[in-house]
């Protein structure tokens, strides 16, 4: 790479450090949705038994939303596609962005054009060559706004993408192009100064474009037509009940890759998950890839075996601000303010998790362990409710529309959804119904606006505020409370082409500040990762943001 990229490195390892300081969850999430747990690198004397077996057995507790990295959205299909794809870049070992399927990288002067070498070597699992075209392809794929995807946002640092997307401009015009089948050449909007970090995300993985051109339903199921280029490659998917990866022997760095078999279970119930690693049928129990049950924690941490890091998230509550009476801002407030957040870290989650009055982590903006309002207010939440009544025309709280809680399937979701439905009816006066699906369900449900009030929380793709902040910018995608504010948008906008680090900082805490004041999300906590794991597993990788690469992973 060239000196650019090694000096975009060092501050990379820095911020990456910086970034293990604080969040945490259990079963499918967001932005990555989370739906997943913890992670990390340690070891557990609970684990299963010693063995010279390369094969990696774990549970990521349900179906992933999608195993098509241009449609993913979510911690579970990101747990397997960062096994089975690869981008242009990898977040190594140490943090920082290496050359993946780019031997070479070079960027102009002004920071706004990358030029990618795609290396000789780089197949697909089938034998094709990974090309240029399979890059753009699956960009333009993703942007095509007939494609749905939740995550094109994520490639609006492209020139022309989000006009692409809108359906404002053309695909034709993106800042995309194949030169040839060696060469890439990506024109950015501003200077991006975290593009490489970006460019390991799923979303920027390539796809084999001659497979999906032929076959639209590619990516259903395991078979000759699921093609992938990292380490792993998928040999069977019984949907709903197991995934089982096998190393990539047309992988380009397959003398790095030592596990033999990599076998993901569907099980979402975490007693079972924890008892089948004690069992030894498991390699790992928690996050990030299931979770571990609450009232197992103080035991783990008693004898030793649990295994805590901080990573950049947050567990929040979502508001479908055009339903009533979540359209009013505040009746938002007092069901946010009515929340006790340290009694559900006390007495719920138990894992180290912080109180979130803030959407964006610690990691990243420190003063946000304080956040922009107290923990829980009760005497605050009541006048909104009042406020928010008497503003929508009710009489009482009575009059109010039945009001439903939704949540994916999940034992601590469930535990901390009735722990706040209790708040709610003490501290408001307000009965709501509790509803839980199965994570596909749920988060189509969540997409399509049917909802109320929806669980939610967000792992950092990459380590800037912005990645918090940029879900609320527009409707639709992953920003689900249908909410918009101009004046945020613009600040948003605005911080994207500031060069000063200071000021830059200044205007995205502003525009948290609008978010934070019209409420259409209620941060809970802030996530850490929890997990044990099999004493002899070695090399796991685990990034600042919460995710796991098993390239390197073995036993011993």
């Amino acid at each position: 790479m060239k000196k650019k990229l090694l000096l975009f490195s060092i501050l990379l390892v820095f911020s990456v450090i910086l970034a293990a300081c604080g969040g945490d969850d259990d079963s499918s999430e967001e932005g990555t949705s989370d739906n997943s747990g913890d992670n990390g690198e340690s070891t557990s004397d609970n684990g299963g038994e010693s063995s010279a077996e390369q094969v990696f057995k774990a549970n990521i507790a349900s179906e992933p939303f999608s195993l098509n990295p241009s449609l993913a959205n979510d911690a579970t299909s990101s747990s397997v596609l960062l096994q089975t794809f690869e981008g242009l870049t990898r977040i190594g070992p140490e943090g920082e962005p290496q050359e993946a399927m780019a031997s070479e990288i070079e960027t102009s002067d002004d920071l706004k054009k990358y030029t990618f070498t795609i290396r000789e070597d780089a197949k697909w699992s089938n034998g094709d060559p990974v090309t240029a075209q399979d890059f753009e392809y699956a960009w333009k794929w993703a942007l095509d706004p007939n494609n749905n995807s939740q995550y094109a946002y994520q490639l609006y640092y492209v020139k022309n993408a989000e006009a692409a997307n809108t359906g404002e401009g053309s695909l034709d015009d993106v800042g995309v192009t194949a030169v040839d089948d060696q060469t890439l050449e990506v024109e950015l909007e501003n200077p991006t100064p975290y593009f490489l970090e970006l460019t390991a995300f799923y979303t920027y993985f390539p796809v084999n474009s001659k497979i999906a051109k032929e076959n639209e339903e590619w990516y259903a199921d395991a078979g000759e037509n699921y093609v992938s280029n990292g380490p792993f490659k998928m040999t069977e998917w019984s949907h709903n009940d197991s995934i089982t990866l096998e190393p990539n022997e047309e992988y380009w760095d397959k003398d790095a890759v030592k596990l033999d078999r990599i076998e993901f279970a569907m099980i979402n119930d975490f007693n079972t998950e924890l008892n089948s690693f004690k069992q030894g049928e498991f390699d790992w129990a928690g996050s990030p890839f299931g979770s571990l049950p609450t009232e197992a924690i103080p035991s783990l941490k008693e004898d030793g075996s649990l295994n805590v890091e901080p990573i950049a998230g947050t567990y929040w509550y979502k508001f479908h601000t055009e339903k009533e009476p979540f359209n009013n801002v505040n009746i938002r407030k007092a069901f946010a303010y009515a929340i006790d957040r340290q009694g559900i870290v006390e007495n719920i989650t138990k894992a180290g998790q912080v109180p979130a009055m803030a959407a964006v982590p610690p990691t990243m903006f420190s003063d946000n362990e304080e956040g922009y309002f107290d923990a829980v207010n009760i005497e605050k939440a009541k006048e909104h409710l009042q406020k928010g009544i008497e503003e929508l025309g009710y009489d009482s709280v009575e009059d109010m529309p039945a009001v439903t809680l939704s949540f994916n399937t999940s034992e601590s979701h469930a535990k901390i959804a009735q722990a706040i439905q209790d708040m709610w009816k003490k501290n408001l006066g307000v009965d709501v119904e509790l509803s839980n699906s199965e994570w596909a369900v749920y988060i189509d449900q969540l997409h399509q606006g049917d909802y109320q009030i929806g669980r939610m929380g967000w792992l950092g793709d990459f380590n800037d505020p912005i990645n918090f902040l940029e879900l609320y910018k527009e409707k639709g995608g992953n920003n689900d409370t249908r909410w918009h504010s101009e004046e945020f948008a613009s600040l948003l906008e605005e911080s994207q082409t500031e060069t000063d680090s200071e000021k830059r900082t200044e205007m995205l805490k502003e525009a948290e500040g609008i978010l934070m004041d019209e409420m259409p999300i209620a941060p809970i906590y802030f996530y850490t990762n929890a997990w044990v794991q099999d004493e002899n597993l070695k090399d796991v990788v685990m990034s600042g943001l919460g995710d796991v690469q098993l390239k390197w992973a073995h036993f011993e």
